[in-house]
């Protein structure tokens, strides 16, 4: 009850410290005077994933891999079979060119260079999988490639993406405030999401220690769940808008940050080996992603119907991992 008490408390702080240093962080640099659509396109666009940044960083520097490696891929296994599922079950969500033409292809070469990555016994016979340092610095210069593609392109007046023109206006609605309160935002949101991500991660070792599953379990479901309410919420507040391409864009974005930034950082950080039964929760978070182009281009549109197969696979996946490692 206590670990389950302080990874509540460690997710309040890290989803509240969260917003609080999106929105300092984002008004100090408009201040400054960079550009909105580059703070909208930094910034704003990947607020939504400081608490897996956070989460993943200590577990790293405390040498818990398993946690990091269970919540970077289960946090891409719920924006697609969860948080997408259950926005396209509310309305069925449009899908517009770019994100099939640029996002979705993006997302699926990430996804398969993180699995190809992970194969270490296979492609050069060492002694176990993981993701080494050296993975991790390729995943962080193919993510500073990603992000160069999209400010460059979003400064081409020319090239018209839905996507980048709902983000730059949800960055227009942060409201100005004074320089010292824009200070205060950003200092306590970084008091908040490092004292909640400390007490995130001790929470969530001690739950596994305490009913005997492993950290990457834990990782997989009860964390991943908490780090991704920023994306459900997000989404949702795009979906009830009428803004469906935002609401794609901020999963599939999500996901490639996950990956590439997140990914790339942590084993950076420390090499992350691939825990038992990692290999299958890559191939479920593969086939989800995969599954998400057929889908797109077959009626440009994610339907109900569609979305409850994304759900049905994903929590029925879910309670077999639950059910194995409770064996």
């Amino acid at each position: 009850m206590i670990s389950l008490g302080l990874l509540s408390i460690g997710l309040l702080l890290l989803l509240g410290g969260a917003r609080f240093l999106v929105s300092g962080v984002s008004a100090l640099a408009r201040a400054a005077g960079v550009p909105p659509l580059i703070v909208g396109l930094t910034v704003v666009a990947f607020g939504t994933s400081t608490p897996e940044v956070v989460i993943n960083g200590i577990s790293a520097y405390r040498g818990e891999t398993e946690l990091a490696f269970g919540n970077i891929v289960g946090s891409c296994a719920i924006n697609v079979g969860f948080v997408l599922a259950l926005t396209a079950m509310l309305r069925p969500l449009a899908v517009q060119p770019s994100i099939i033409t640029r996002e979705i292809p993006l997302l699926l070469l990430t996804v398969a260079a993180v699995v190809v990555m992970s194969e270490d016994i296979r492609l050069t016979g060492a002694a176990n999988d993981s993701l080494s340092r050296a993975d991790g610095l390729i995943l962080l210069l193919i993510f500073a490639v990603f992000v160069y593609s999209i400010v460059t392109q979003a400064l081409d007046k020319r090239a018209a993406d839905a996507f980048v023109a709902d983000v730059v206006e949800l960055e227009a609605n942060v409201k100005d405030r004074r320089t010292w309160v824009d200070i205060a935002w950003t200092v306590g949101g970084l008091a908040g999401v490092a004292g909640g991500g400390r007490l995130a991660v001790l929470g969530a070792t001690g739950i596994a220690e305490a009913a005997g599953i492993p950290d990457v379990v834990i990782g997989l479901t009860v964390v991943s769940f908490g780090t991704t309410l920023p994306e459900l919420a997000t989404t949702i507040i795009a979906v009830r808008r009428g803004q469906t391409d935002l609401a794609i864009g901020n999963i599939i974005g999500s996901n490639i940050y996950n990956l590439l930034f997140i990914g790339g950082l942590v084993s950076t950080i420390t090499p992350i080996p691939i825990p038992p039964g990692g290999e299958t929760d890559l191939l479920l978070m593969a086939g989800l992603s995969a599954a998400l182009l057929p889908i797109a281009l077959r009626q440009r549109c994610v339907t109900r119907g569609e979305a409850a197969v994304l759900g049905v696979v994903y929590l029925g996946y879910t309670v077999f991992r639950l059910a194995q490692s409770l064996r």
